[in-house]
């Protein structure tokens, strides 16, 4: 096979990889094989064998597979990696056969080979194993990334994020601790005694939420459809029809409209339901949820992001809407009577409001403007204005507010809650003025969504609702700069 080699390659590295694989097939037959078992995993080899002494040799023979990741003295010595963790592999003319050391040659970086031999430890504590036998499992025809030290474009990283996992241990824990935080979400909800249920990604009429959509067609039902932008209304008549008192769903959302680093189209909500509760108890609830995931992930309800320290530990600053926006900008809109005072208050303080504007969008977009970016510990803002509004219940002799929250951290919104409105007349009336809104704005194809209307209509139990964007929450627990660094798959323009 070596002498072949010898003749065969040539000097471009893609090529050589071709012409490797083409000697294989011929010397060995088959290269990506579909049986081959190994008895242990890498990481379950280092656990077991912990406390071998260095210099020392077992009798036990073990079959390990992996990604070759470095080479050395010709393949006398090399490290492969499966998902869990590296392992020395060493062949030597003492220990391994002349059928497998002639398999060195052909071996890459970046191939995947599955190893039998002896465990052992190096004079210098290496965890090894002498080979015995090597299989190639898959030739890999392209060359690892830059000395596979990792990608530094950081569009390619996105754009080819199987090489970013495989080259950048980074990322690779970060999309780990993802997934232990979406499965912790998961137990957290069950065990508190939450339903998970899933609901339907098309819609035949889009609400929850306001947003544009994205537009899609049923061929069978001939009928035009929209991806979900919320699953808030069938989860709502989920509590109607009393399959369970607490539900919850943990899904894709999609959103037709902008990128940054906090916001994607398509993006993972965690929204819930819980009968005969408001939203002080979903207040606690979010505490206690966040709280332990951070436990779980950090051992600690303190979190680094970037250069702050963020304390998940409850209970979080609470403070209403009105009350943030007077102690940033000494506007007290409680005194504010009007549309038109409002507007002009904000005017006068030197905030660019539209014409139209009422008194509760004003309140709302000043605190946008001036007060998100001073929320850095984990706070929740209450007290929004019913103009925003439109699923909430009023808040007790303040009709111009509602009982709702958003959960704010690092100056990101990351959970909105509502005490629910469950009165069917009212919830029609805000209904038909949110669609008369939309339709103001040319969002023509906007329409009521009878179907929730004739289920609350059956009659919904009262009901505290939470939706979390589990992608930000993600973000401030792995200490990631942007939404896409969370995503496994961004969506990315195609490339030139």
């Amino acid at each position: 096979m070596t002498e072949k080699l010898d003749t065969a390659l040539s000097s471009d590295v893609t090529e050589v990889r071709a012409q490797k694989l083409k000697l294989l097939r011929e010397q060995i037959g088959d290269v990506y094989p579909a049986h081959f078992h190994r008895t242990i995993t890498n990481g379950e080899l280092a656990a077991k064998y912990e406390g071998l002494e260095p210099d020392a040799v077992t009798e036990d023979v073990v079959t390990v597979a992996g990604r070759v990741f470095s080479s050395r003295n010709s393949g006398m010595f090399m490290d492969i990696r499966d998902a869990e963790a590296k392992i020395q592999i060493f062949s030597h003319k003492d220990t391994t056969p002349e059928e497998a050391r002639a398999l060195l040659p052909m071996v890459d970086i970046g191939d995947i080979i599955g190893v039998t031999g002896v465990v052992r430890r190096t004079k210098r504590g290496e965890l090894t194993i002498n080979a015995q036998e090597i299989t190639m499992l898959t030739k890999a025809l392209l060359p690892m990334p830059e000395k596979w030290h990792g990608l530094s474009d950081i569009e390619l990283r996105y754009r080819k994020r199987h090489l970013d996992i495989l080259t950048n241990e980074d990322s690779k824990l970060r999309f780990q601790q993802r997934a232990r935080i979406i499965s912790g979400i998961r137990r957290f909800m069950e065990e508190n005694g939450f339903m998970e249920v899933e609901t339907p990604m098309l819609h035949s009429v889009y609400g929850g939420a306001t947003a544009e959509p994205f537009k899609t067609h049923h061929n069978t039902l001939k009928l035009d459809m929209y991806l979900r932008i919320a699953p808030e209304l069938f989860l709502k008549r989920t509590l109607v029809s009393g399959l369970a008192d607490k539900v919850f769903e943990v899904n894709r959302n999609f959103r037709n409209e902008g990128v940054s680093t906090r916001h994607n189209p398509e993006f993972t909500m965690m929204e819930c339901y819980w009968a005969y509760a408001d939203y002080e108890d979903i207040m606690d609830l979010v505490e206690r949820l966040f709280s332990s995931l951070a436990m779980s992930i950090h051992g600690s309800t303190d979190v680094t992001f970037g250069d702050k320290t963020l304390s998940f530990a409850g209970p979080f600053k609470r403070v209403p809407m009105p009350d943030a926006v007077k102690e940033v900008t000494g506007i007290d809109f409680l005194a504010i009577k009007t549309d038109e005072e409002a507007r002009a208050a904000a005017k006068a303080a030197g905030f660019e409001i539209e014409k139209d504007w009422t008194w509760g969008e004003c309140l709302a977009f000043i605190f946008e403007e001036k007060v998100e970016a001073t929320l850095i510990q984990p706070s929740h803002v209450t007290h929004f204005p019913k103009d925003i509004s439109p699923f909430a219940k009023e808040v007790p002799g303040e009709p111009r507010l509602v009982e709702r929250f958003e959960t704010y951290c690092n100056a990101w919104e990351v959970g909105n809650a509502f005490s629910e409105l469950n009165d069917p007349e009212e919830q029609r009336r805000r209904m038909e003025e949110q669609l008369e809104q939309a339709h103001a704005r040319g969002e023509k194809e906007k329409q009521l969504d009878d179907d929730f209307l004739d289920a609350i209509d059956q009659g919904m139990p009262p009901a505290g609702g939470l939706g979390i964007g589990v992608d930000r929450l993600v973000m401030l627990l792995t200490n990631a700069p942007s939404i896409r660094d969370v995503i496994l798959f961004p969506a990315r323009r195609k490339a030139d």
